[in-house]
């Protein structure tokens, strides 16, 4: 008997690669994406998978708690996707950061309690765990969140991980680096510094380009994930990082190299309020439990993401148009 998932935000970049992948494979799932279509989802993404008979879209928001608690009853599984993730957007205004990322996951985790699911996997991120100066994160490290996107996601986490102990609801959570691969709105730091070079414009380089990241490509980061949901234990957190650290200054190099363009297309702006310097998540955990490796070299994954978004303007071009408009 197959397996039915409800995939929260699965028209979004992280969301829609999950989807697309599992279908691909010989998984025997079904899956129902539920998104609000917000400026950054894409029903686009979910094109390739549209057709197929164990794929269905609602569109819906996930605080919307009655049209949540009819597409729990239809599930088997959660995995949880949807939420608001731009820093920036949230330093300006936090309300729809909290509202969805924590009255969304609650909405989601209440109903998923009242319908009894096996498995609730709720996504996060590494900036929970706030700035490290040497080392790297561990899943036991205290939360330290610096903005109000990373501040809305922790709490989020722990909302879920209180269902699992309070009640025995099945939650899983992972916690990964930034993510890059096609079908990435241009709003992050790789596809926005790519399109804009492809455009001829300007690339924003915020403070002195010395903020170090950790680098996860998209298939990377959901072979975790999946690894998470099928053989993940309740109650555990998982760490999921690219082991590629770099400077964004380092990084800059590497788009303008890729991009055929000199340091003159760079623009240093004024660095964002509370920007964390340093991230750097352990793996440890989810490497020797499961058997996590990634696969994708990241010098092979940037080019093929320069590639991706110079031979699909027509994908990235309207959403630059959506997100300045929104």
């Amino acid at each position: 008997m197959s397996t039915s998932i409800l995939v929260t935000g699965g028209a979004g970049f992280i969301g829609s690669h999950y989807v697309r992948t599992l279908l691909a494979g010989d998984n025997d799932v079904r899956i129902t994406v539920l998104d609000k279509l917000t400026y950054a989802g894409n029903p686009a993404n979910l094109d390739p998978v549209r057709h197929d008979e164990r794929f269905g879209f609602v569109w819906g928001d996930i605080c919307d708690a009655s049209l949540v608690d009819k597409l729990m009853a239809d599930h088997d599984q959660v995995v949880h996707f949807a939420a608001e993730s731009h820093v920036d957007r949230s330093i300006l205004g936090a309300a729809e950061f909290v509202q969805t990322n924590v009255v969304g996951t609650q909405t989601l985790l209440d109903a998923a309690l009242r319908h009894g699911l096996q498995t609730f996997v709720h996504i996060s991120t590494d900036e929970v765990y706030g700035s490290i100066e040497h080392g790297s994160w561990p899943e036991s490290h205290p939360l330290l969140p610096s903005s109000p996107y990373s501040a809305a996601k922790a709490a989020s986490d722990l909302l879920a991980l209180a269902y699992q102990h309070t009640h025995g609801l099945d939650v899983r959570v992972t916690r990964c680096s930034n993510n890059y691969g096609h079908h990435h709105f241009p709003e992050k730091m790789i596809p926005l510094f790519i399109t804009n070079l492809l455009d001829g414009r300007k690339v924003p380089l915020y403070g002195d380009g010395l903020n170090i990241r950790d680098w996860l490509h998209i298939d990377d980061h959901v072979q975790g994930i999946e690894l998470v949901r099928t053989a993940g234990r309740s109650g555990e957190i998982y760490n999921i990082g690219g082991g590629t650290e770099l400077t964004n200054k380092e990084l800059t190099q590497l788009l303008l190299d890729a991009c055929g363009a000199g340091w003159d297309m760079v623009d240093y702006v004024e660095d964002r309020k509370g920007h964390d310097r340093r991230y750097s998540v352990d793996c440890t955990k989810i490497r020797t439990e499961l058997g996590y490796l990634p696969r994708k070299d990241f010098a092979e994954g940037l080019a093929e993401t320069v590639v991706w978004y110079r031979e699909n303007r027509s994908w990235w071009e309207p959403l630059k148009q959506r997100a300045a408009l929104s």
